[in-house]
């Protein structure tokens, strides 16, 4: 199984430049269903690994007069961009689309070119099926719901076990969780790390560290108001301090997340801890290599509680001709069973409360990570999380070309007054 979806997308830290018709839709479309058997054709975008390969034919078979046709687009950053496009084009796109956790902030505020799925869709789509928080996180402001939520990325913890046990730290998943309880008990035990290993890293990447610290912020970047927030925001400023105080005692491996010497650092033991969502241990194995099978551990904790990174939702834009049986697409598509058929395909993990009580996910091992049960793992992080937190236009833009950037210049020789003013200076032309 490979978890390697979500953070490919935004999480990476990343934005693509470049143009790709991906999701385009029906322009034309088949005349609106009049009867239950009139035959409907239905468009469904999609971008990396959703988990739906086999569960279209599936779906097909149980509603005879439904044909889909599946639009995949391999990259996160084009398919985004092209959807934007096509939602300001008014046509184009597919008559469900999905759009990622880290891209939602800029459709949100274009509700009124999406419907509004409580209204249309099935009454089994309910709002306790999924995790409060993740339904939630689709809300417009004025209260419609654009979105039935897919995969989410729930928060832990990855080490190397033989990295610890070489510095004569705790390795046992259970022993290192008062290491990861807090911020501050996490940079603690990373001068303790480098100071008995003389001078190798804690951690591959300061931005990596900061925007799970910034996502577990009541506010963000972005105050719900749609302003910037950053400059009045004491948590953001007290994360910055801290990730940057870790930098200067030696604690990052400073790399550039997905970058090709990231990739090479997994495998070459180049830090000895990873902030880690459900998705990145598909990541750690591909890059870690068969040889590393059984060093990497991941433990039931995590810095400040809990967090989510990564996940996507299914919209139905209105440009469908077939509204109601996009959404009913939808709704079976991220029903309790379809997310469980979904996650043993791809990996994506399943955000149905249901889902997350499901034997057949808490059963799920892994044998590179030792064995552990990372199905009851990850569904004990996800019941963690508090409420979403608002995601203002342009959240996303800060992340990737603002604070990323300075952690970077940072981590390459700024000082952290510098670094935060660079920060500043990025994330309000950003938000002009």
């Amino acid at each position: 199984m490979r978890r390697i979806r979500n953070g490919l997308v935004l999480a990476l830290g990343i934005t693509m430049t470049f143009g790709l018709a991906a999701c385009g839709g029906d322009d034309g479309g088949t005349p609106a269903a009049s009867d239950p058997n009139a035959k409907v054709e239905l468009s469904l975008a999609t971008f990396t690994e959703f988990g739906y390969e086999e569960l279209i034919p599936e779906y097909e078979r149980l509603h005879p007069n439904v044909k889909i046709t599946h639009r995949k687009t391999g990259q996160g950053g084009p398919y985004h961009q092209d959807l934007i496009t096509k939602l300001a084009a008014g046509s184009g796109l597919a008559d469900v689309t999905a759009v990622e956790e880290g891209h939602l902030s800029n459709v949100l505020d274009k509700g009124s070119k999406f419907n509004d799925l409580p209204k249309i869709g099935p009454a089994e789509a309910s709002p306790d099926r999924w995790l409060g928080w993740k339904y939630d996180a689709a809300k417009t402001k004025d209260g419609k719901v654009i979105g039935y939520g897919t995969d989410i990325g729930p928060l832990a913890m990855c080490y190397r076990k033989d990295m610890l046990e070489a510095a004569g730290m705790p390795s046992d998943p259970e022993a290192v969780k008062p290491l990861f309880a807090t911020w501050d008990s996490y940079f603690a035990a990373g001068d303790q790390y480098v100071a008995k290993t003389g001078g190798k890293a804690w951690f591959d990447s300061a931005a990596q560290n900061f925007n799970a610290m910034v996502n577990q912020l009541p506010t963000g970047y972005i105050g719900n108001d749609d302003k910037l927030a950053v400059e009045s925001n004491q948590g953001i400023k007290d994360a910055w301090t801290k990730v940057t105080g870790a930098v200067a005692k030696g604690q990052s491996a400073k790399l550039t997340a997905f970058s090709n010497e990231w990739n090479s650092g997994f495998k070459q033991g180049a830090f000895a801890t990873k902030v880690c969502p459900a998705w990145m241990l598909g990541v750690i194995e591909e890059h870690s290599g068969p040889e590393n099978a059984g060093k990497w551990a991941v433990t039931a904790a995590f810095p400040g509680g809990g967090g989510n990174w990564g996940g996507s939702y299914l919209t139905v834009p209105t440009q469908s001709k077939h509204p109601k049986e996009a959404a009913e697409l939808a709704a079976w598509l991220t029903a309790p069973e379809q997310q469980i058929k979904a996650f043993k395909a791809k990996g994506t993990f399943p955000s149905q409360v249901k889902a997350l009580e499901d034997q057949a996910l808490l059963s799920e091992t892994d044998a590179y990570f030792g064995g552990a049960k990372i199905g009851q793992l990850f569904a004990e992080q996800a019941k963690k999380v508090a409420k979403p937190q608002y995601k203002g236009p342009g959240d996303g833009q800060i992340q990737e070309n603002a604070s990323s950037p300075a952690l970077q210049a940072v981590e390459q020789g700024k000082s952290a007054d510098e670094g935060w003013t660079q920060l500043l200076d990025a994330a309000k032309k950003i938000t002009r």
